[in-house]
């Protein structure tokens, strides 16, 4: 796991890495469902295609719904922004030229099976944490902190989730 960034301008990324025994279209098959998200994610709740899409493609568009404790609820529309099946898959969140996250899974070929790994930008444009911040500016760092913490947290058990099913 790592991180970098402490403050929402500076875009903090965080990445988790993994091995899978098991070949890479299999780990893709899994990846490339977003479907099947809801059901690796405590955030996100549920999916739906939009604009006539019924699967990933470049351009291709889907709300998340997502619950949070201390968040409340929300929904947000993401933007396939690249999809080389089976090794890149990545959404925008919201905006396209100013997205509020960024989400990649990348797979690699790796010793008899795959190396996947799972990658966020938060920012640059304003998600509900920039509220939170504008109303706390003192407390911006902590609240980046505790963000990246949580969105490492899920990632890890996102991957962890692909990982079980990949090697059933």
């Amino acid at each position: 796991m790592e991180w970098t960034g402490a403050r929402y301008a500076d875009t903090p990324t965080a990445e988790v890495r993994t091995w899978i025994n098991a070949e890479p279209q299999r780990v893709w098959a899994l990846v490339s469902d977003v479907d099947l998200m809801p059901t690796m994610s405590e955030e996100l709740q549920s999916i739906e295609w939009v604009g006539g899409c019924s699967g990933p493609a470049v351009g291709a568009t889907f709300v998340g719904h997502s619950k949070h404790e201390a968040l409340g609820e929300w929904a947000t529309t993401s933007h396939i922004i690249e999809y080389e099946p089976p090794r890149l898959f990545a959404w925008a969140v919201e905006d396209l030229q100013c997205p509020t996250a960024i989400w990649r899974f990348r797979l690699e070929p790796r010793d008899g099976g795959t190396e996947l790994s799972q990658w966020m930008q938060m920012g640059p444009g304003r998600s509900g944490l920039s509220y939170a911040i504008d109303r706390m500016p003192e407390k911006e760092q902590k609240i980046v902190f505790v963000r990246m913490r949580e969105f490492e947290q899920s990632i890890t058990a996102t991957l962890e989730h692909i990982k079980k099913l990949a090697e059933a």
